[in-house]
């Protein structure tokens, strides 16, 4: 039998219509790109510099402000008067001021355990100390378990009480609210919070309220995080390098600078009268935490950070838990942001300059402009240029000045260095969601107040078995996709080609490796390698 031709099989008008419909395209996208394409794109392009620019000058601004810091050693206890509190004779333990903890926790059965047994376990005279577990549970079984903890620690001596509402209304801000306004707090100067899977360490007290007690205008001293996981998984290794920057750098720094930095909602102790005046705990976004320490910041509260104090917990060890957590750390904050710029504006309680500092550093920069940065320029703008030529991006502002910032935000971290360039990579990918959330605050749309609990897995000599237990339970590849960064890795591939085959840019490379990046997340995969350390 004769070889059958593909003119057999396609006849020759079916080409000839396929190259008129590639003709029409090509002169339908030359029509469009000059009057209207290159234009969005060069406005684009300016305001993706001009943003870089405000992120540039602020990282810049913070290692100047972070190295005098270390270098002259401001440290807390010369900054604020700080003596260890003594035992008074006469006053016995009364001495003391009294203290309560609170633990708001919901449905934590893998961590409930260890979190009371830490709280219990912190050093204060006992009949100046308060526990308060907050259970918010909605399963009977985790409800139980809770309550038989916390009898058992209340036989032990320990002043304990278990408490718990008809409803989760205002989520944590509701209980942490409801749990104030038990008869027997009015008793308390002070009020040290911990989520379910924080562990403090027995002399977290003893390092802490004496700040409070020697210096009035202190509303707040606040704990860094120490992450028991960090090791698990490469996923995890990114959270610590982000949060690290977050910690060692900006907490610090707002510390040293204007005492105002936003509280983490956790790991801190405040002066309940701050909390009082500057009207309690409110539920209208998804960060009550830091809608509180601005507030009272308007006030004329000071907050000290004390890094050298470490309390452990967990990092969200699967991706689903934390891309739950980046949408409510991203769409709180520009939620509170548009809520009260006015109120910040009106402010007469504190000056000028600090106003500056919260509405364009804290929040248009650090919580608006970093999002939206990262994913506009860096995976829509920028490989766009591809497709347009005529539209040109600067090498300082494609290359110079996002190396720098790379390089100054990786400070917090030294031990990961050399995972530098999946960190980058992971950060793109997560700006995707971050820049999404920050819109839905901004406009107050859609899961603007939506607020979902992160996953926890409880004990770190535990954590690995079980963290491979989870992911065996969501193998099922529905649950594994995820269509927007498979999209946008479709988009950076193609860019990519479209680079190799007709571009002059020669992102080709970045292209490439950063739609690879998008596709390992967007096929489940994100939370299954293990760094080396």
């Amino acid at each position: 039998m004769e070889r059958i031709s593909a003119t057999t099989l396609l006849p020759d008008t079916f080409y000839g219509t396929r190259d008129d419909i590639t003709e029409q395209f090509a002169i339908i996208w030359g029509q469009i790109k000059a009057p209207l394409i290159v234009p969005l794109l060069r406005i684009a392009v300016l305001l993706c510099l001009t943003m870089s620019v405000m992120l540039f000058i602020e990282r810049v601004y913070m290692f100047i402000v972070i190295s005098l810091v270390k270098l002259f050693g401001r440290k807390p206890e010369k900054r604020y008067k700080w003596e260890p509190l003594k035992d008074d004779v006469e006053l016995g333990n009364s001495s003391y001021p009294m203290v309560l903890v609170q633990i708001p926790m919901y449905n934590e059965k893998e961590v409930y355990q260890l979190s009371i047994g830490a709280a219990c376990g912190l050093s204060w005279p006992s009949d100046r100390i308060i526990v308060q577990v907050l259970d918010d549970s909605t399963d009977p079984i985790t409800k139980n378990l809770v309550e038989i903890e916390c009898q058992r620690w209340a036989s032990k001596g320990i002043n304990i009480k278990y408490e718990v509402r008809n409803n989760r209304s205002g989520y944590k801000a509701g209980a942490l609210k409801e749990g104030l306004k038990h008869s027997y707090v009015k008793q308390c100067d002070f009020v040290a919070i911990f989520d379910a899977d924080f562990q403090p360490e027995p002399d977290f007290l003893w390092r802490t309220i004496p700040f409070l007690v020697h210096n009035p205008e202190l509303s707040l001293v606040q704990a860094r995080w120490k992450y028991v996981n960090a090791d698990e998984c490469l996923m995890t290794r990114m959270q610590e390098m982000s949060l690290d920057y977050h910690f060692t750098v900006e907490q610090e720094v707002g510390s040293a600078t204007h005492a105002f930095f936003g509280f983490n909602g956790t790991a801190g102790v405040w002066r309940i009268a701050a909390i009082d005046e500057a009207g309690g705990w409110k539920d209208r976004t998804t960060v009550e935490d830091m809608d509180l320490a601005v507030r009272a910041s308007l006030k004329g509260w000071k907050f000290l950070y004390l890094s050298s104090l470490m309390v452990k917990n967990e990092l969200p060890s699967t991706f689903k838990a934390y891309r739950y957590q980046q949408h409510r750390w991203s769409c709180g904050p520009a939620n509170l942001f548009r809520k009260m710029f006015m109120e910040i504006v009106r402010n007469k309680k504190v000056s000028l300059w600090k106003k500056v500092h919260v509405i364009y550093s804290f929040f248009f920069v650090r919580k608006v402009i970093a999002h939206i940065v990262t994913f506009v320029f860096y995976v829509v703008v920028l490989p766009a240029t591809v497709l347009v030529p005529e539209v040109e991006v600067p090498k300082w502002g494609a290359v110079y000045i996002p190396a720098i910032i790379t390089l100054l935000n990786a400070v917090g971290t030294p031990r990961s260095l050399h995972l530098l360039v999946f960190w980058i990579l992971f950060e793109n990918v997560m700006s995707l969601h971050r820049t999404k959330a920050t819109f839905i605050g901004l406009l107050e749309a859609g899961r603007v107040n939506e607020w979902i609990v992160t996953e926890k897995l409880g004990d770190a000599l535990k954590l690995k078995s079980a963290a491979k237990a989870f992911r065996k339970h969501r193998m099922r590849l529905g649950d594994r996709i995820h269509l927007l960064e498979l999209a946008a890795g479709a988009y950076l591939f193609f860019c990519g080609c479209y680079d190799i085959a007709f571009g002059n840019n020669h992102y080709f490379l970045y292209l490439f490796i950063q739609a690879f990046a998008f596709f390992i997340v967007g096929f489940g995969y994100v939370g299954t390698f293990v760094p080396n350390s």
